[in-house]
This record gives C-alpha cells, structure tokens and sequence, in this order.
C-alpha cells in the first residue's frame, strides 16, 4: 500500500479526471507544490501530493494519474482504482469543457463511491473559442453536484471550487464527527470502496448516459474555426500533418543547437576563460603553495576549472535551449498529434505511436521517459522503448556535450550523428520486438486542443525545470569532476590509460587520454564526452567518441529506476548490454572509418 493510502480518508482529497484537462497545473495552484504539467499522456503516472487548506483545516490534496476510466487497463488506471478504494473526504473532478462527453463518463463512474465530489468545467475559454456553449447549472443537476467554470492556467474560477469543497467538507464534518467509532462497516461515503448507495447504473451504462448528458447541457454555436483549430486538425492529417511534424523536429534542433552555440560563444566561454576561472586561479594560488592541491583545485583537471568550462559553459546553454523549445511544444498539445502521424512507422518497430512521446521526453531525462511509459497498456512495449532508450537517446546534457564536440568539426558530423542515433534506435526497437513475448495493444491516446502556450505557466515549468536539472544533474557531475582531478594528480589516470591502451587506442582508436572519458561515464553519461573536447581528436576519433557515449552505460540515476521497475536483473543486463555494444560498435566504426578516411 503506497503512503498516501494510509492516510486517514477524512484528510484526503483526491483531484480526478482525464489526461490533459489540467489537473497538474489546478495541483499546483492549490498546493504551491510546482507539480510539471504537461499536454500529454504519462506526466502525473506516479501521483503528487500536497497541502490544501479549506476552511480551518487542512488536508492532503492528492493529484491521482490521469484516468478515462476506473476500469484497470493500465498501470495508471490501476493506481487511481486504488486510490478511490481507499477512500477520501472528497473529490475534485476536472472535465474538459471541449471534450464533455468522454469526460462524464469517468464523473459518472466516480459516484458509484459516494464521495462528495465538486465539478471543475475547465478549458471553458477554448471551448467557447470552438463555439462549444455549456449550461453549468443544468450539468450541475444532472451531476447532482457543484459545477464551476475554470480556466486553470489563468486562475479564473479556483476560489469558487474551494468555496464548494468548503460547504460540502463543512456539512460532512459534522454528520461524520463520530470518527472514533468509525468502523469499515460499507454504510457511509468514508469507508474505502463504498458503493452501497450507488444510483448510477451498470458501469456499461455510463457512455450512453454521458452522451445523454452531454447533448442536454451543450449546444454548437456557429462559430469560424480559429487557426489554431485549423493547424491542429490539419497537423493530424498526413498532408500537411508530416511536412508539419518535420518543420518542428527541425526547428527544435535549430534552436537548441543555434541557441546553445551562440549563447557558450557570445556570453559564458568569454565570462568562463577571461573573469571565472582566472579568478578562481589568483584566489587560490595567493595562500596555496604549487602542488597537488594548487592543481587538484586550479589545474588542467582542476574542480574550479572544468566545472565552469563543462557545466556551466558547456552544458548548461544546451540543457536551457532545449527546455525553452520542448517545453512549448509539451505545453501547446502538440507532442500527442507526432505519435498520431507516426503510429503506422511506431508499430514496425513493435510499439505504439504513443511510445514516441518517450522517446521524446528521453531527450530531456530518461528517467521521467521510463516512469511515464507506466501509461502504456503491455509489459512488451515498457520493455521496447526502455531499451531504445537506454541504448540509442541521450539526455539533454549528453546532447549538449556531443553537440559541442561534433561543432567543432565539419558541419556534417552532427547530421551524421544524428543519423546513427537514429538507426541505432531501430535496430534496438526491431530486436526487442522481436525477442520481447507478449502483445502491443492499439493506440489510444488523447489529443489535446492546440494551443499557445500560458506565459505564466510556461515560465514557471521552464524555472522548475532548469532548478530540476541543476539539483538533480550538478551533484554526480561534480563528483566525477572531483574523480578526474584526483586521478590525473595521482598518477592513477596515467596506469589505467597503460592498462586500456589495446582497448581504446588500437580497438577504438583514440588517444590513450580518453580512458578518462569512459571511466567518467560511469558517473553521468555527459561526462564520457566533456572530456574528449580537450584533445586534439581527428574527425572520425570524434565521431567515435560520440558514437560510444551514446550507447554508453546509463547514468547511475536511470539504473536505480530500472532496477525499480523492471527488477535488478533487468537493470544489471541493460548495463552490461550498453557497455559491450557501446565498446564493440564503436571499434568496428573505427576500423571501417580508417577504409575510407
């Protein structure tokens, strides 16, 4: 049982709907806690929980995975089935306004548990955008239950629903206020599982009655699609919906490469080499004698020189660009319409078309890309797109160091990279596939109204995002820093470059320097590249470097969360996996390389 199911019921309210109809941004809203939201199925997998004061109490607001039904398909279904068993005080239930009808159906599925529920009509400004009129007092009767107009990322109607819940918790409090003898009796809205009261129907009634419901209470006004309406229909059609999808892979990369390469020039490797580092040199060597401290701290390895040069010149431009541009594309809706278009293509390789929003998201991190593949409906495509994951998508600040290395070379080594990532992607999805047992179900999967993107929400999703990656990413990169330094003044470095010259100058082909590079890896994948952009490397020794830190063991971040979803074995196998085709593929590029160069 997770911890929030042993929290007692009269302390919990649950935040329910569907995917995509703005729980997460109502969550953070209410509780203050930055929970990302995101236009697309899979972000709040795993719940978030927080502190909602009502009244003059105060309770745990639990954002429970989005859900079409409480039916159990899924994994996230299966965890909001267990968190409505569990009971709770009370319920708010957000509906898309656009899309009332599926919503309902869930609603009505939620009153077999006889929880007092408030109604969050959310989207409305969209909803009247495409001509969809509501009657919120007629729905309201129909749902027997509260119904508020909202518009969550501008905060239009968030104290009307803490004013219900406060009306509703205070007329509940004081029929239940016998909680000491409360026993699991079936006989009251608190008791966990309780539908002994429900007046709902046979739940194979309820999309009969939503429809019902939906055609009582909501009328189309002629009304002239937006451009908006008309680029998210057409982005969904093959023509133009392709060359669409193109156009906006292409200008992510273009920002993040162009962006991340004009502000390291223009403003940080100026700022780095001239005030940062200098600095740090003079304060130290003014009261540290010459030796193995002075150079520990300030030398070619130095802590107080690589850090800025790797993660704050090197890094970090790459790692904001790409936030600024997936970031709006998550928060427009448009992600969902990518996986619509290329589901035909996702499903050669033994996976859904949803899948590729994972593979997305694992360009920022692959551990929020595998917990978000919960959502998937098979064991089978979990385990395909976790390992096209872990073999053939780097991180954001892996990405960024690969991109800087391959900049500074030809112009045509980043498309080339680029391009192996890709067929190795393929190759790992079609062998999983293939040894993989078990079945991949149809996609189903949601799509969003198109949208701009609220600039309130969207600055804050980029801040949470950017503090994320510098808690989360800044501590295991120092840390391989501090092992760099100390193996180069100690000597270690030089004996294990002796010791793994066959390996990376005659098999890979590499300076004997680069063992650095492998062994750094081990901390965070980034750092098997960083390394690598101090040596004097010929093109296709860079392009080797590349290719190897691509397919390199993953970060010790995305062992421990396979280890958590598929089970130590899993995580052990995928790690030695990527070491040997990483280690094999990168000789054989080499030696096929040296034919031709």
């Amino acid at each position: 049982m997770s911890k929030s199911n042993k929290i007692n019921p009269r302390d919990k309210v649950l935040l329910m709907g569907n995917p995509n109809v703005g729980k997460s941004v109502l969550f953070t809203e209410f509780t203050g806690i930055h929970a990302i939201s995101s236009n697309f199925v899979g972000t709040t997998v795993t719940y978030t929980e927080g502190h909602l004061p009502i009244g003059n109490k105060e309770y745990t607001l639990i954002d429970v995975p989005g859900t079409y039904s409480l039916q159990s398909t899924s994994e996230a279904e299966a965890v909001a089935v267990s968190f409505m068993q569990s009971g709770a005080q009370a319920i708010i239930c957000v509906l898309d306004a656009t899309n009332l009808e599926r919503n309902l159906v869930l609603a009505l599925e939620l009153q077999r548990y006889n929880i007092p529920t408030v109604y969050a009509l959310n989207l409305t400004d969209v909803a009247e955008r495409r001509g969809i009129k509501i009657n919120e007092k007629l729905l309201a009767q129909e749902l027997g239950a509260p119904v508020i107009p909202t518009v969550a990322v501008k905060r239009k109607g968030l104290d009307g629903i803490i004013g219900e819940l406060d009306s509703l918790l205070s007329v509940t409090e004081t029929t239940g206020s016998e909680e000491d003898e409360c026993i699991a009796c079936s006989k009251c809205s608190l008791c966990p599982g309780d539908t002994s009261k429900s007046t709902t129907g046979k739940p194979e009634d309820y999309p009969l009655k939503a429809k019902e419901i939906s055609r009582r209470v909501s009328k189309k006004i002629n009304s002239k699609p937006s451009f908006l309406d008309k680029l998210g229909d057409a982005s969904v059609k093959p023509w133009p919906g392709i060359p669409i999808a193109f156009l906006a892979i292409a200008l992510l990369v273009a920002v993040v490469v162009f962006g991340g390469r004009i502000l390291r020039a223009v403003l940080l490797l100026p700022l780095v080499n001239n005030i940062i580092v200098p600095f740090f040199r003079d304060f130290f060597a003014s009261f540290i004698p010459e030796g193995m401290l002075l150079n520990i701290l300030t030398g070619e390895f130095g802590i107080f020189v690589i850090s800025f040069e790797w993660i704050f010149a090197l890094i970090f431009p790459y790692v904001l660009f790409f936030y600024i541009a997936f970031s709006f594309l998550e928060d427009s809706g448009y992600l969902p319409r990518i996986s619509v278009l290329f589901d035909n293509v996702m499903r050669r390789l033994g996976v859904q078309g949803g899948s590729l929003i994972y593979a997305i998201m694992a360009f920022g991190c692959a551990v929020p890309a595998i917990i978000g593949s919960r959502a998937a409906t098979s064991r089978k495509e979990r385990l395909i797109i976790t390992l096209a994951i872990c073999f053939a998508i780097p991180c954001i600040s892996q990405s960024a160091a690969v991109m800087a290395l391959m900049a500074a070379y030809d112009w045509y080594m980043m498309p080339l990279m680029i391009a192996f990532g890709f067929f190795l992607f393929v190759v790992v999805s079609l062998i999983a596939g293939r040894f993989i047992k078990g079945r991949v179900d149809s996609l189903i999967i949601e799509v969003p109204n198109l949208l701009i993107p609220d600039a309130r929400s969207y600055g804050r999703k980029l801040l949470i995002r950017m503090r994320h990656f510098l808690k989360d990413a800044e501590i295991p990169m120092m840390a391989a820093i501090v092992l760099a330094a100390l193996l180069a003044e100690t000597g270690a470095l030089a004996v294990i470059a002796r010791a793994a010259e066959p390996l990376v100058s005659q098999w890979l082909g590499m300076p004997r320097e680069a063992v650095v590079a492998l062994i750094l890896g081990i901390v965070r994948r980034e750092m098997s590249v960083a390394p690598l952009l101090a040596l004097n490397l010929t093109p296709l020794q860079a392009f080797v470097g590349g290719a190897v830190s691509l397919m390199y063991i993953p970060c010790l971040s995305v062992f421990a969360i396979l280890a958590k979803e598929f089970k130590i074995r899993i995580a052990v196998a995928v790690t030695l996996g990527t070491i040997f085709v990483a280690l094999f593929l990168g000789g054989v590029i080499n030696h096929v390389g040296q034919l031709f160069f």
